[in-house]
């Protein structure tokens, strides 16, 4: 397996991001992999599902936020995340261009890819993966962050968990029902952080994200 460390230019005024690719010798697909509000590229959780799906023929591109890179406790505006987010997907096309394109992120991340691709139409992105889309704060039950996803021309891969407290389940449910192109699959007793006593839910995202992928 290739690991490599990089720097990604955002922006003149945003500067440069940290990024890290982990690609199998003969990957199916790239993804890039966008972290969270509260973690950044190297937290646990974004590592062992790069390793888990590189092992599983999917490579991955992570990459920081300027608000991680840059140690700042609130995160980047809409406006920055968007940049970021268009500066990894030209990375990782520029260094496999042959591999089919996914678009991914941890919450935060796969709310602010999809406001990006709602967007901007990108042809050589396949599909846009949400390990947990944070549809509504906490204890604050409401659809209008799903709004812009009707906008999204790719297809649309949401895994969640049951307990997810920024996701109802009846609502996210509800959402991906009036999307066309929306898959949901459901993830028993999870919450947002994908944690549910013991179970291995790191293998049930994993052999879900390489079926789809493989659909697409």
């Amino acid at each position: 397996m290739k690991t490599h460390s990089l720097s990604i230019e955002v922006s003149p005024e945003a500067g440069k991001v940290t990024a890290e690719y982990m690609a199998p010798d003969k990957a199916t697909a790239i993804l890039t992999l966008a972290h969270g509000a509260g973690a950044g590229m190297d937290h646990s959780f974004m590592v062992t599902l790069s390793t888990q799906l590189a092992a599983a023929g999917i490579g991955t591109l992570r990459f920081n936020f300027p608000f991680t890179e840059n140690k700042k406790g609130r995160v980047d505006s809409p406006a920055v995340a968007h940049q970021t987010i268009a500066a990894a997907i030209n990375k990782a096309h520029e260094l496999f261009p042959t591999l089919p394109l996914f678009v991914a992120g941890k919450s935060f991340g796969g709310r602010m890819s999809s406001q990006y691709l709602s967007e901007h139409s990108r042809k050589e992105v396949k599909g846009l993966i949400f390990y947990g889309f944070p549809l509504h704060p906490a204890r604050k039950p409401a659809t209008e962050r799903a709004e812009h996803l009707k906008g999204v021309k790719a297809p649309m891969l949401f895994l969640q968990g049951t307990k997810d407290a920024l996701a109802e389940w009846g609502l996210i449910e509800g959402v991906c029902a009036s999307l066309k192109q929306a898959t949901l699959v459901k993830i028993e007793g999870a919450d947002h952080m994908f944690k549910a006593g013991k179970k291995d839910i790191m293998s049930i995202l994993v052999a879900s994200t390489k079926e789809w992928v493989a659909k697409h």
